[in-house]
């Protein structure tokens, strides 16, 4: 791995996480968090925004899913954070409308430094294998002000609950691909401040 490239590592007595996360990789994942559904929606998180990501996530999994899936989007969102760095010369916004089946979901992202989610992602069951339904806006949640994100989810269809998850990570991948992309156009930041 190299180039915009973070290690974060997060301990306490409910999880151990640390991950390694490349900006500019080429889809490159190796992740065994103890919930293989979870771990499904990383690698097409990966996969999809063409990321390098390294998880070696271990969490009170025997408890439920809920810490070990709120840590890992906590780490993520502080390896996101750090490997974006300055922010220099990215295109700060990002977005896509993004199909599956029957699931259509929006994903946009302002990299602003403000964290914020809005989600309409809703779900017909409680659990998606041994994953919690509930926790996709816990994680997006953890993401989004772990890393200064302003985070928007418009799911346009869907009936399929793994479709909408799956296409919900999908979309995330594609529009932080985009809001991290470098343009020779932008001298400094994308902003009207000076800084984000």
């Amino acid at each position: 791995m190299s180039g915009r490239i973070a290690t974060i590592q997060r301990d306490t007595k409910e999880t151990t996480i640390r991950i390694t996360f490349q900006i500019d990789g080429s889809g490159n994942c190796s992740v065994d968090s103890g919930i293989p559904f979870f771990d499904h929606m990383l690698n097409g998180f990966a996969r999809h925004g063409l990321f390098d990501l390294d998880a070696k996530i271990r969490g009170d999994v025997e408890v439920d899913s809920h810490h070990t899936i709120e840590d890992t989007g906590i780490v993520l969102g502080e390896a996101i954070k750090k490997a974006v760095g300055d922010k220099e010369g990215i295109r700060r916004f990002g977005h896509v409308i993004l199909p599956m089946d029957d699931a259509l979901v929006l994903c946009a992202i302002d990299l602003s430094g403000r964290p914020y989610l809005e989600s309409n992602l809703s779900f017909t069951s409680e659990k998606i294998g041994d994953m919690d339904t509930e926790m996709v806006r816990e994680f997006f949640y953890a993401v989004s002000y772990a890393s200064g994100m302003n985070l928007h989810f418009q799911q346009l269809a869907g009936k399929n609950n793994h479709h909408i998850a799956e296409c919900a990570f999908k979309a995330f991948a594609k529009a932080l691909d985009m809001a991290t992309m470098v343009d020779d156009r932008i001298t400094g930041v994308l902003s009207t401040k000076g800084t984000l």
